[in-house]
């Protein structure tokens, strides 16, 4: 079993990072979280998880272990693939993703690309007893966040999603946005997030 891999990061891409490690070339599959965690970095270290089937063999790469551990219970929910793990961990942070399940919040969970009310369920289920037992902070407990106007920022979601944007990360950037600067009217905040998007 491959714990982890470090070397020279070669090529990134959101998707994707090719690590050199010792004179081998390691495609990782990877989040979006991970993708920001090592972008502009040199030197790498991404914990490991190797998916073999029997038409593939696949390494995915975490920046995290609690990222990695996340993505292992998904993946032990029935339905749940690595590639929609992924899009899971792409659409959440680790603690907003164990706020989610133990909120038993399914309208997030649907709001990622792939993910019917089933496979919501079938998550908040399978993982809302083992999550508790993982090293994560949910956000909810991270102290009290700086209140956002909460009608700019449905509108602001709405207008992004209606433009072909996922909800889930125009919700974080929008968030983002209005926590900097929160009285920021609707439209400012939607051309800037379409720029972060």
């Amino acid at each position: 079993m491959i714990e982890y891999i470090k070397g020279t990061l070669e090529e990134l891409t959101p998707a994707l990072a090719v690590v050199d490690c010792g004179g081998v070339g390691y495609g990782l599959n990877i989040s979006l979280g991970t993708f920001s965690a090592i972008q502009g970095k040199r030197e790498v270290k991404l914990y490991a998880v190797e998916v073999i089937r029997e038409d593939a063999y696949t390494l995915w790469g975490f920046a995290t272990k609690s990222e990695r551990e996340l993505f292992l219970q998904l993946t032990s929910v029935s339905g749940i693939g690595a590639a929609m793990a992924r899009m899971i961990l792409s659409a959440f942070t680790p603690s907003e993703l164990v706020d989610v399940i133990s909120s038993g919040n399914d309208r997030a969970l649907k709001s990622v690309k792939g993910i019917g009310p089933k496979a919501a369920q079938r998550v908040i289920v399978d993982l809302r007893d083992k999550i508790m037992g993982l090293d994560i902070t949910p956000t909810s407990a991270q102290g009290n966040a700086p209140a956002v106007n909460k009608a700019v920022q449905d509108e602001a979601v709405a207008a992004l999603t209606m433009l072909g944007f996922s909800p889930a990360p125009s919700a974080k950037v929008v968030t983002k946005l209005l926590t900097e600067e929160p009285d920021a009217p609707v439209e400012q905040v939607i051309k800037r997030a379409l720029k972060m998007l």
